[in-house]
């Protein structure tokens, strides 16, 4: 994804899967606390209102909706942590699984915090 949009402005927008199908909204937008990069968006779906966690890294913010590059099955598939909390390096590691992602690289310091949310303050 572009690394040069503010993330706050993802929140809001329509989120889409691989064959442009809507999936729902962005409800939040998660940030890696290492870098500052987004990495996660949790989006807004369907009746119940559930969010799934998809990746921002392929996904692109093009024409102001998100693209998933994802079938909407798996994207809805996507394990629910809630949202409004950090994701821990654990369930960080189930989303990278559950979208077939290669996980980044181990942290270099102890005790990194994964999942800061767009917008808050340490």
């Amino acid at each position: 994804m572009q690394t040069d949009i503010d993330p706050r402005s993802l929140i809001g927008r329509k989120a889409f899967d691989r064959e442009g199908t809507k999936i729902g909204t962005v409800d939040e937008v998660y940030l890696d606390d290492a870098t500052g990069v987004p990495e996660w968006a949790a989006v807004r779906t369907g009746l119940f209102s559930r969010d799934a966690f998809v990746p921002l890294e392929p996904s692109e913010f093009v024409e102001e909706v998100l693209r998933i590059p994802f079938d909407r099955a798996l994207i809805k598939d996507a394990p629910d942590f809630g949202v409004g909390r950090h994701l821990s390096p654990e369930q960080e590691l189930q989303l990278y699984r559950h979208y077939g992602l290669d996980t980044p690289p181990a942290a270099t310091g102890p005790d990194r915090d994964f999942g800061r949310l767009a917008g808050q303050d340490e």
